[in-house]
């Protein structure tokens, strides 16, 4: 019998809403190519039990407070397929609530988290939601800040502890917020784009992604950047003094994610 080499690729199945691992058996010269980090094999580190319904919805909601970045009064947590039917046994409502209190997904107060935000200056609520076609993981996070704006932020938890932001006030975003992101709302003119751009290209940003989004023609458009490094305060300050820019603000991951 001729001797043969074998590979294990041992994997996660991300369309499934719980974790499944796959083991997947090639000979020699078969082993296909697979751009996946070890990350999507292991998942994150984290407080339990589960990387989708805890670990994902923790950093959903904390990447939500980014967004906001401003005091709030109240969260009220749309939970939509899988996240509703489980979501007591999974310690989503807990997760989540860490996630806007800012605890991170490895955090052990992660499980204290009602408890926190108790002696805290925000109230919540849950109820089940119909977010259409979104991943079965998903929440609408409805913000009322301190000064009576209403921000909305709809996300999934796709699987091993990896997170989308897909909406933003209603504009489509596919934010993984993987890297720092600039997030601006504009006018829909000719050459805000290209003015923004500039202004990066001027500072020495390099972009990795750029989308654009728009409710029609000529109203409100919301640019998502990602960039491969932290976003200065003086860079933002100089795309918010462009014309026909509304609002303008810098999600820094980079210093986020090492603990700053």
């Amino acid at each position: 019998m001729q001797d043969t080499n074998y590979y294990c690729i041992v994997g996660r199945h991300m369309r499934c809403s719980y974790t499944e691992l796959l083991l997947v058996v090639y000979s020699e010269g078969e082993v296909p190519h697979m751009d996946i980090s070890i990350f999507e094999v292991i998942g994150p580190i984290m407080v339990g039990p589960s990387s989708s319904h805890t670990a994902g919805a923790a950093r959903l909601a904390r990447m939500a407070r980014l967004i906001v970045a401003k005091p709030f009064t109240h969260v009220s947590f749309g939970l939509h397929g899988s996240f509703a039917k489980t979501y007591k046994g999974h310690g989503t409502d807990r997760a989540l609530i860490a996630g806007v209190l800012g605890l991170r997904e490895n955090d052990e107060r992660l499980r204290k988290s009602f408890e926190i935000a108790a002696k805290s200056s925000f109230s919540y609520d849950f109820y089940e939601a119909d977010l259409d076609h979104m991943h079965e993981n998903s929440v609408l996070m409805a913000f009322t800040c301190a000064d009576g704006e209403q921000r909305e932020i709809a996300g999934s938890s796709i699987g091993g502890g990896q997170i989308v932001i897909c909406k933003i006030n209603g504009f489509d975003t596919e934010l993984s917020l993987t890297s720092s992101t600039l997030i601006i709302f504009q006018k829909d003119q000719k050459g805000v784009v290209s003015e923004v751009t500039k202004v990066l290209a001027d500072n020495d940003f390099n972009i990795g992604v750029m989308k654009v989004s728009r409710r029609s023609k000529g109203d409100i458009a919301c640019c998502i950047i990602e960039t491969d490094n932290d976003i200065a305060l003086s860079t933002v300050d100089a795309i918010r003094g462009l014309q026909n820019i509304i609002s303008a603000q810098a999600v820094n991951i980079f210093t986020r994610e090492a603990g700053a």
